[in-house]
């Protein structure tokens, strides 16, 4: 049986380096996690999306935006102020590779 040793020993993140996705499969990955953990906390204190945009000083049309998972197109400024009406920080941190 031939093995196709090209991609031998290197990992995931390697292959979608060379076929150009990492920073969007990241971007979209992080995302998710966001906006997974802004509905908990909403659920978690029972706060509709009409109420959080009030306290975001938004519209739900941009609350429904930061909770999209599949739009990556978040601003700080959107993420501060949904951290702040949640009564929370963010924190963002560069890691060595």
């Amino acid at each position: 049986m031939a093995l196709n040793k090209k991609h031998v020993g290197s990992g995931f993140d390697d292959f979608l380096q060379q076929e150009a996705l990492l920073e969007e499969v990241t971007a979209s990955a992080v995302k998710r996690v966001i906006a997974w953990q802004i509905e908990h906390e909403m659920k978690s204190r029972k706060l509709t999306k009409t109420a959080l945009a009030q306290k975001m000083h938004t519209s739900r049309a941009a609350v429904n935006r930061l909770l999209d998972p599949e739009d990556t197109s978040l601003t700080l400024t959107t993420l501060a102020g949904a951290a702040a009406a949640l009564g929370k920080k963010i924190r963002f941190e560069l890691v060595a590779e």
